[in-house]
């Protein structure tokens, strides 16, 4: 059928038929707030590269959890900034380290709120690699073991959901074999399966305040030229146990999502990461963009591309605007 019997912008008249219709539709249900807790009592801090977020005491923050919770956000993704950091991490696996204390308090004052943890150790490490170093190169299967460390801590605290993002092999065995010999059967992995050696990870590198003291992490992040090889990553985390797989970053890897989508059963999350987001405050800021709109539409094509789930530091902003529809 051809025009003018068929024409397609008769459904594109108004809002209302363009919804009807909408092919992909974007909820506050698909989002994951991330988050910085920092040691002490009544601290907010700005930071710069991220404009309105924040690393927060664990006070300020279970005040901005709850503010998350009535925005209808059902999960937030919790980074710790330690008090000290040394060779070994070794605050990340400390049962009294600033994310085991933050998800103890967090449990006891705020209910029905799924609190996942990243499990690395690049935020504790005083070097900022990943891993145990040995011979100026961080150790793979060393390294599993303080992973598995320190994800069943953060399971003993209160996490509901581990989130390695290490990229080492290997790791989401070792870590479901560490939950379930400890009971926690019923505790699910989302790994960072997919996780691109990218230059869009500079805002955080300022927040969690881990940027390498030596080298890059170019030999155990994934290469950005390749997809394929992410698609084994993907297939090796899911056959040793991951429940969730995650692309990070999102919108250079649309491909990527796409590619695990097809591929994959499993729930697919994808981050939208700190340089994505701070290229869309800056430009809104200066003017150049309608920053609501682009934010909604940067969302919505990482839905599109076949993302469930979406980790935003907009989660919080986008709420407001789809609670608005």
């Amino acid at each position: 059928m051809y025009f003018p019997a068929y024409r397609p912008r008769r459904l594109r008249r108004n809002s209302n038929l363009r919804e009807l219709i909408a092919e992909t539709k974007l909820s506050v249900d698909d989002l994951i707030y991330p988050m910085f807790v920092m040691p002490g009592k009544n601290k907010k801090v700005p930071i710069s590269s991220m404009p309105g977020i924040y690393k927060q005491s664990i006070d300020n923050l279970i005040k901005e959890i709850r503010e998350a919770k009535k925005l209808g956000i059902k999960a937030i993704l919790l980074f710790g900034i330690p008090e000290h950091k040394d060779e070994m991490g070794t605050e990340g696996y400390d049962e009294n380290g600033i994310i085991q204390r933050a998800l103890r308090e967090i449990k006891k004052k705020v209910k029905d709120i799924i609190l996942i943890t990243d499990v690395c150790m690049c935020e504790y490490t005083s070097h900022g690699h990943c891993g145990i170093i040995k011979d100026g190169d961080v150790d793979n299967d060393e390294t599993l073991e303080y992973l598995a460390r320190m994800s069943l801590s953060h399971v003993q605290a209160g996490a509901d959901i581990v989130a390695p993002s290490d990229m080492m092999d290997g790791r989401v065995g070792v870590i479901r074999d560490e939950l379930d010999g400890n009971g926690y059967h019923n505790t699910a992995i989302m790994s960072y399966a997919a996780k691109y050696a990218s230059a869009f990870y500079g805002p955080f590198r300022e927040a969690a305040e881990s940027p390498p003291q030596f080298g890059d992490r170019r030999s155990y992040q994934m290469d950005p030229p390749n997809v394929r090889e992410a698609l084994r990553e993907i297939e090796l985390d899911i056959e040793e146990g991951a429940d969730i797989v995650m692309v990070k970053p999102a919108l250079p890897y649309l491909d990527v999502i796409r590619a695990a989508r097809e591929e994959f059963d499993h729930p697919v999350a994808a981050y939208n990461v700190s340089g994505e987001y701070s290229m869309v405050k800056a430009a809104g800021k200066l003017g150049w963009i309608d920053e609501e709109l682009v934010m909604m539409e940067v969302l919505m094509s990482i839905k599109r591309a076949g993302a469930d789930l979406i980790l935003t530091y907009f989660a919080k902003d986008a709420a407001k605007v789809l609670s608005r529809k």
